[in-house]
């Protein structure tokens, strides 16, 4: 199945700033990206990286075909839809702990519109087999795409899956990957200096 990667290469992670500076940021995106890709192509599928900037060859690895695209995300997949036969899969780039497991898991399922929700109300991977079908990633973009589904008279499925809901946003996001990573991710992580803030309440990360 041809998967779609939407891929913020421009000050990409602002909200991680406060553990990460801008050159560790956009690092730590691209080995998020190169882990996500990897896991596509272990579980059998061929990414497109629909990136906002071009890439260097030296940061496509594993090969990938790249597109351009610097419109918003919500028209700059539509139009991948478009024109593409379906069905696709659409995958966020900042899933490092996505398995190949997982990633079969959401494409086995035979519903028209198969969703892997975020943790916080967005949408972090998709299947898309019906061909109307339009994403909208703004606000609570999963209940927006079975709204979505629905008014195409599509088929509705919510795959559950610690492993494709854990995307990373925020500083507390990285303390998933150190818990539960065992990948490129976790290493960046721990060269980088980041460890694990472990207090009475929920556990955090730091840079001492």
């Amino acid at each position: 199945m041809r998967a779609i990667v939407p891929y913020g290469a421009v000050d990409p992670k602002t909200r991680l700033n406060s553990v990460l500076d801008t050159d560790e940021r956009a690092a730590f995106a691209l080995v998020m990206l190169r882990s996500v890709l990897t896991t596509l192509r272990d579980a059998g599928h061929e990414p497109t990286v629909l990136s906002t900037a071009p890439l260097a060859e030296d940061v496509r690895a594993p090969s990938a075909t790249v597109a351009v695209d610097d419109r918003p995300l919500t028209t700059a997949v539509n139009e991948q839809l478009a024109a593409a036969d379906t069905p696709r899969l659409i995958m966020m780039a900042d899933l490092p702990l996505a398995t190949p497991a997982a990633v079969t898991g959401l494409t086995a399922d035979t519903a028209d519109i198969a969703i892997a929700p975020g943790l916080g109300g967005g949408t972090n991977a998709l299947v898309v087999r019906e061909p109307a079908f339009r994403v909208d990633y703004h606000g609570a973009s999963y209940l927006d795409h079975r709204a979505a589904a629905a008014d195409c008279g599509g088929t509705v499925s919510v795959v559950d899956s610690r492993q494709l809901a854990t995307d990373i946003d925020e500083p507390s996001d990285l303390a998933e990957v150190l818990l539960h990573g065992d990948g490129p991710a976790r290493a960046w992580l721990e060269d980088a200096g980041i460890e694990l803030a472990v207090g009475d309440g929920r556990v955090g990360v730091r840079r001492p």
